[in-house]
């Protein structure tokens, strides 16, 4: 075993938060030299730092799990085809393969080796989600990963300082929104120039050579923490299934988790096997949202870097939806890999039943509308929306809040100056969080309306409007989800839609499942719902056994 280097206690610390200043650095760079509202405002990125072996040392604390956990394993992958010995000062490094990075063709990551002088220090690396990358769009409807837009296999965007141009060039010519989508790739460029900058600056005030002794400790010590906290469940197989609406049927999600000692082997055998349609989910980023859960429910303290890793094993058959191979279309495997986390909290429950969450609203409803404007200008624009999380143990689930992807919900006057979209009304939908001693989050209503006087492109990624978030300790569950058109349509299944101008689209998102007897909930908190309008009397009364005086 090699040897780990020592610090202090008190030094450590002191390097460790520096080091946390300098990627949270990075990322702000990113995030406010961004060209689009999905990085700048919903913060659907990721930026860490790693060292010169492609380990990932710390994480900025802003981003997402899919993109953060699934970066974290990515950098064997470039170095596999850059070793370090290719590599030289101002190289940046891109791909977006949806197996070696987070999943789909909408995400870039870019990768910058830091050298101090000839010598390689370290890498910067970030994920973004690209506004458009060509193809279908993003979307359910490809019948492969071919059709979903273009593929850039890991290669360089900067040589030496100096950009390729015959990349970009051909960037610009598979997307729909080029200024966007190449000013971000910029963005992420300099936020890893940030990072690489404030790191070297950081070693020369506290004198280290290299950041290798740093991560090595800081790996060692987060994998320790890691260990401890499962040795402290259980031995066991926990197991659990839940359902997805699918695209054409359900798709069926089954976890078995064996924890031995230290260690746990989380296997999704027995999932539905891959759909013909964009909705599969590749191994990295089941890995990643895998990952994420358990550290959620066992160690959310640990840092989470190689070392809380190392002691989780994640499996999926090959052919299965978690586990999808080329060339199976994955545009929107954020709808399945989303689900996760309530899966695998569901397992865990009769083990640790105060430290996870009900089931939520899982996936984020992406909501693309292309088109033309009423000045027959093309657009094309997509955002995040979140239903209600699942009620905790002890305290009432977030409403309209993403979980677990974390991202956050673009304000109405962003869309609205962004796009040719007017949303006519967004609000908190009553009723919608399951009740429970503690209620789950309640979803949000928006009604949208296009300002064309043209057909549009509608299409909307979305779930739960079969299979509602479950309650948990006898909690019942929440709203389904339910999107309607103003000609009175009721949409039941994914894919693009082509709408008249005049057509409104309102989206009622699902709501959390809540936790423990609704007749035990405080009646004080019940009136507080009602008179917020999260509950309606009705609800009071048959839910929760509370009637309102007057009524």
């Amino acid at each position: 075993m090699p040897c780990v280097p020592v610090f202090d206690p008190i030094t450590l610390e002191v390097l460790w938060n520096r080091l946390i200043a300098v990627v949270n650095e990075q990322a702000t760079a990113l995030m406010r030299t961004s060209f689009t509202s999905i990085v700048r405002d919903a913060g659907d990125l990721s930026a860490g730092v790693f060292d010169p072996h492609g380990n990932m040392v710390a994480q900025a604390v802003t981003g997402t799990p899919g993109h953060i956990n699934a970066m974290a394993t990515c950098i064997h992958h470039f170095l596999a085809v850059y070793p370090a010995e290719r590599l030289r000062p101002g190289d940046v490094l891109i791909t977006n393969n949806p197996q070696q990075t987070s999943g789909h063709l909408h995400d870039l990551t870019v990768v910058t080796p830091i050298f101090r002088g000839t010598e390689l220090v370290a890498f910067f690396g970030n994920t973004c989600h690209a506004i458009d990358i060509g193809g279908i769009g993003l979307g359910t409807d490809a019948r492969s990963v071919y059709e979903e837009g273009l593929c850039i296999p890991i290669t360089k965007l900067y040589a030496a300082g100096a950009p390729n141009e015959d990349l970009f060039n051909i960037i610009r010519a598979n997307v729909r929104a080029p200024a966007m989508v190449i000013g971000d790739l910029h963005a992420q460029v300099a936020g890893n120039d940030v990072g690489g900058r404030r790191l070297l600056a950081f070693m020369d005030e506290f004198g280290l050579a290299s950041i290798q002794p740093l991560a090595d400790a800081i790996i060692d010590r987060s994998e320790r923490a890691m260990r401890r906290a499962i040795a402290a469940l259980p031995d066991g197989t926990y197991a659990n299934t839940v359902y997805s609406d699918g695209y054409d049927e359900p798709v069926r999600l089954s976890v078995q988790i064996m924890k031995r000692g230290s260690e746990l082997w989380v296997d999704f055998a027995g999932s539905s096997p891959v759909s013909p349609r964009g909705i599969n989910v590749v191994l990295n980023y089941t890995h990643a949202y895998a990952t994420y859960a358990l550290k959620c429910a066992l160690a959310p303290e640990v840092p989470n870097n190689e070392g809380s890793f190392r002691p989780v094993h994640v499996t999926a058959p090959d052919g299965c939806i978690l586990n999808a191979q080329p060339p199976a279309p994955v545009a929107a495997r954020h709808i399945i890999g989303h689900f996760l986390p309530g899966l695998i909290f569901g397992a865990l429950a009769p083990a640790i039943p105060d430290r996870v969450l009900a089931e939520g609203a899982a996936n984020i409803w992406a909501t693309q509308f292309t088109g033309y404007d009423r000045a027959g200008q093309p657009f094309t624009y997509v955002w995040f929306s979140s239903g209600g999380m699942g009620a905790r143990p002890t305290s009432d689930g977030l409403h309209a809040t993403a979980f677990p992807s974390g991202v956050a919900g673009v304000l109405t006057e962003v869309i609205e100056t962004l796009a040719p979209l007017l949303l006519r009304r967004r609000e908190l939908r009553p009723d919608s969080g399951g009740p429970g001693r503690f209620r789950g989050g309640c979803g949000q209503t928006m009604e949208v309306e296009v300002l064309t006087d043209q057909e549009y492109r509608f299409s909307p990624l979305f779930d739960r409007s079969r299979f509602p978030a479950a309650g948990s300790a006898g909690g019942q569950p929440g709203a389904l989800g339910v999107i309607v058109l103003s000609d009175g349509t009721r949409l039941t299944q994914k894919g693009a839609r082509v709408l008249a101008p005049d057509v409104r689209v309102t989206l009622d998102l699902p709501g959390g499942g809540g936790y423990g007897d609704p007749r035990t909930r405080n009646p004080a908190l019940v009136l507080e719902d009602v008179r917020n309008g999260l509950v309606t009397q009705q609800a009071a009364r048959d839910a929760y056994g509370v009637v309102i005086a007057g009524e």
